[in-house]
């Protein structure tokens, strides 16, 4: 019985091991199957969410330093590491006891909807592809800093000015065919000439010019004979119009006339062009008369007609013809106009501060159509014309220069609640010193002493104070402040304190010891105060606009991104041209803000 009950005991035994290797060997399975499955989805619109694992920005961090490797396996939005079993479940998130918002979580970890962490704490972030991935780029500010062009010099790239495109913008509603300059509605749909936007124009073509190769250039008529030979003008002459090859005296050389009465077609000359859309003509009338140019659009292929006109209206737009006054034009000058913002501009056209945003745009360049009586010479149609807007603006600006060596702005302006408006007429540093580095690089490129002249005559308003005029103000009754407002209290803006001070660089370098002293003296002064107050502008975490809470004892006026990498980028040019390390030192501080960096508390 005994050796029955041992045999009996241990076949059990060996039954129950059996089944304890088949369920081990079951569950071994059934793990394995689970690793091996897909990436968790990824999450898109209203699913994504924000999390601060230090383990999920450790594992981030080495893909982002290891590009072979994000290939490999992308980051992926919502695609976190989860331990088997966890699910999300939803969970509500009192916000500082004021409100809910639905968060989801797992395990210990908590997910916030990123729609709500974007508006809480002012970042930002989206799902991208890459490399046919979806991840989710997550920044803490929005604005570039640009890599400085060091040393900085009067007669180069002006900050990183390349990259402004003016007569783009929504509030600029035409480039005008009177004066060749933009036309501002910043602070009023009526549309007035803004200097500092007229700076900004030139500035930046001059820039452009600098920075990117020279343009194709497709000449269609010049009427002399050796031309004429390589290249065959199209011209079509209907009854009752005539055209003919003349010389002319005052320009040394042949050109074209052409007579063509207002009830007939038109002379009109092929073009044909669908590579490039700046036109540029040497044009005199005789009477009344127009140069229009028929332009094939992506509007369902649609002609559109851009006409310029021998009067002072501004644009208008009626049907698909967009009309724009030139000016009497009864001496030789030379027209140049990029025919993708004429159209868009008229296209565009409203009666409120914006332009209308439009998709439109030219695919061809048919033909120019002239009307009239008057001569035609040196029809091309290029890709740029960057100098013809620069010398645009250097001219306005000495044509426009006040008795007072200021530019006034016509337009009333309100900064914010406790300020005093400003009337128009009102002058501002900021202006005077783009002005400034506007007309220095033209006196460097011409020698033409009407351009430094201008700016010398431009430093008078930074010695009168606000209540005079003039854009000076002192901080507690020490550091001299050149103001872009000239407000009442005063608001000491930095960023156009330090254009003004640009300017005042670009003038005492150029100009010599002689003539360049009285910008020299300011320059210093405004260095000194800068140098000075550059703390009281730092929020620890950002910068400041300006001092209004000081002023009036208000909340700060808080720097958008842009503006705070506006200040840095400011600095990074002083930096070259002045050997203080606090420039560099609040350059480095300050970009590490955009990062998420913070000052240490206590």
């Amino acid at each position: 019985m005994r050796c029955l009950a041992a045999r009996v005991n241990y076949k059990t035994l060996i039954i129950i091991c059996a089944l304890f290797t088949l369920v081990m060997v079951l569950l071994w399975n059934r793990c394995s199957s689970d690793r091996a499955g897909p990436f968790p989805r990824s999450l898109s619109g209203p699913e994504r969410r924000a999390a601060a694992s230090e383990s999920d920005l450790a594992r981030l961090q080495s893909e982002e330093a290891s590009p072979q490797e994000q290939q490999k396996a992308p980051p992926i939005a919502g695609g976190f590491n989860k331990a088997p079993g966890l699910k999300y479940e939803e969970i509500d998130c009192l916000i500082n006891d004021e409100h809910t918002v639905k968060g989801r979580r797992e395990g210990n970890e908590v997910f916030l909807p990123f729609s709500w962490v974007e508006k809480y704490f002012e970042v930002y972030g989206k799902i991208a592809q890459y490399d046919g991935y979806d991840r989710f780029e997550f920044s803490h500010s929005y604005s570039k800093v640009y890599t400085q062009r060091a040393p900085y010099h009067p007669d180069g790239v002006f900050m990183s000015f390349e990259g402004y495109n003016v007569e783009v913008r929504d509030r600029v509603k035409c480039i005008s065919g009177v004066e060749g300059v933009p036309l501002s509605t910043q602070w009023g749909p009526q549309g007035y000439f803004y200097p500092i936007q007229i700076a900004q124009y030139g500035l930046s073509h001059y820039s452009k010019n600098l920075t990117e190769k020279p343009p194709h250039v497709e000449v269609y008529e010049t009427a002399e004979e050796k031309d004429r030979a390589s290249r065959s003008a199209e011209w079509t002459v209907p009854k009752g119009c005539s055209l003919s090859t003349v010389s002319d005296r005052a320009k040394f050389t042949s050109v074209k006339q052409f007579i063509a009465p207002d009830n007939t077609e038109g002379i009109s000359l092929q073009l044909g062009n669908t590579r490039d859309f700046i036109i540029s003509f040497d044009l005199k009338f005789i009477t009344n008369g127009s140069v229009s140019v028929v332009l094939e659009t992506t509007e369902k292929n649609q002609l559109f007609t851009v006409h310029y006109v021998s009067n002072n209206q501004l644009i208008a737009f009626k049907d698909r013809d967009i009309y724009y006054g030139i000016g009497p034009r009864t001496s030789w000058s030379t027209l140049t106009r990029d025919l993708v913002t004429d159209l868009r501009k008229g296209v565009g056209l409203s009666n409120t501060k914006a332009v209308k945003q439009t998709k439109i745009m030219p695919k061809r360049v048919v033909r120019l159509v002239a009307k009239g009586r008057g001569f035609l010479d040196n029809v091309t149609i290029s890709a740029t014309a960057h100098m013809a807007a620069f010398f645009a603006a250097s001219n306005w600006l000495v044509r426009n220069q006040d008795e007072r060596g200021g530019w006034p702005i016509m337009v009333t302006r309100k900064l914010g609640e406790g300020f005093k408006s400003l009337d128009p007429g009102w002058y501002s540093a900021m202006a005077q010193g783009q002005a400034i580095s506007t007309l220095v690089r033209a006196y460097l490129l011409t020698k033409n002493h009407a351009f430094l002249s201008s700016a010398l005559r431009a430093t008078a308003p930074y010695k009168l104070p606000s209540e005079q005029r003039g854009v000076k103000a002192v901080f507690m009754n020490r550091h001299d402040w050149y103001e872009e407002y000239p407000t009442s209290p005063s608001s000491f803006v930095l960023n156009g304190f330090m254009y003004s001070l640009i300017g005042l660089y670009d003038l005492k370098e150029t100009a010599g010891e002689k003539l360049g002293k009285e910008a020299r003296v300011l320059y210093e002064r405004g260095m000194e105060s800068l140098k000075a107050m550059l703390p009281l502008y730092d929020t620890g975490s950002g910068t400041i606009y300006d001092l209004r809470h000081f002023m009036l004892g208000t909340a700060p006026n808080l720097a958008r991104w842009d503006y705070h990498t506006t200040h840095i980028n400011q600095l990074q040019l002083l930096s070259t041209i002045d050997e203080s390390p606090i420039f560099k030192e609040f350059v480095k501080r300050w970009k590490s803000y955009l990062r998420g960096g913070r000052a240490k508390h206590n």
